[in-house]
């Protein structure tokens, strides 16, 4: 068994922080800078353009890319051959947060009661955490820094169980269309299919930790990936939701099996400045 101390993946973690909210995604950017050579909208392109140019200066100038810095989503996978020493693992994702967030000057929008009082933690946390067990003697440590825009437009929907991909479709173009500018596209659309009714968010987010340059490995999911990209770009809802060809860079699409009475469908967005990171350790 290999040991690990907790210490290092609140490092990780705290590293992570600060440059998936300082850094656009490699993908992400690229993929900008294709769709401004494809835009023909004049006021399109000049978003793009202004996104393009804002991701360059907060690179150099290690600002962050958005002002909402957004609530921590954190994915570990834990390989069974690993034994996690010190702290609890909780703590130490918390810690990685907190100390990320200060050191990164980035703004903390979490609040501890979702209710009634809403007082801001004052350091970002608590994370959204998830583990998976996987093989080997590695741990993986995925952050995603998901702003409000995106998260406050996702859907899920409990489908019939006959339904097929026409209905999913019927289901993506009808969120897109409502979302409109509020989560600001050009997008990248995460789809969670199967599960439950708790799992399939799960996901959908998941998803959005994909590159947009990698395909589902199951190619009848892959080709179901670039023709919803195609149906999406033709409702010419456009960078900023102002009109034009590019409403999305990709859709990424996550399944697993469910139960042969239900269909679970759940949708997650993420925006133009879509920010995610791993590390291993």
């Amino acid at each position: 068994m290999r040991k690990i101390d907790t210490s290092l993946i609140a490092s990780a973690v705290e590293e992570l922080s600060i440059e998936t909210n300082y850094n656009m995604r490699e993908d992400i950017l690229s993929a900008l800078k294709i769709s401004f050579k494809v835009e023909e909208s004049l006021t399109g392109r000049s978003i793009l353009s202004q996104l393009i140019e804002n991701a360059a200066i907060a690179r150099e100038k290690r600002l962050a890319i958005c002002q909402d810095t957004g609530m921590v989503n954190v994915l570990i996978e834990l390989g069974q051959g690993v034994t996690l020493t010190g702290g609890p693992l909780d703590e130490a994702v918390n810690q990685g947060i907190r100390r990320g967030y200060n050191r990164g000057f980035l703004r903390k929008s979490i609040v501890s009661d979702p209710l009634y009082e809403r007082k801001n933690t004052g350091d970002n946390t608590p994370a959204l955490m998830s583990v998976e067990v996987t093989g080997g003697d590695k741990v993986k440590v995925h952050v995603m820094s998901k702003g409000a825009g995106s998260e406050n437009v996702g859907v899920l929907k409990m489908l019939l169980p006959g339904s097929g991909e026409a209905e999913v479709e019927r289901a993506v173009i009808e969120a897109v269309k409502k979302a409109g500018p509020n989560p600001c596209p050009p997008l990248v659309i995460g789809l969670g299919i199967g599960g439950s009714f708790d799992h399939a968010p799960y996901l959908a987010k998941k998803a959005l930790l994909r590159s947009i340059d990698i395909r589902n490995g199951d190619p009848r999911l892959a080709d179901f990936e670039k023709r919803l990209l195609e149906r999406v770009n033709e409702l010419g809802i456009g960078p900023g939701g102002l009109g034009g060809r590019v409403t999305a860079l990709g859709v990424n699409i996550e399944s697993y099996p469910c139960h042969m009475a239900s269909l679970p469908l759940a949708i997650n967005f993420g925006c133009a400045a879509l920010r995610s990171g791993v590390r291993s350790i």
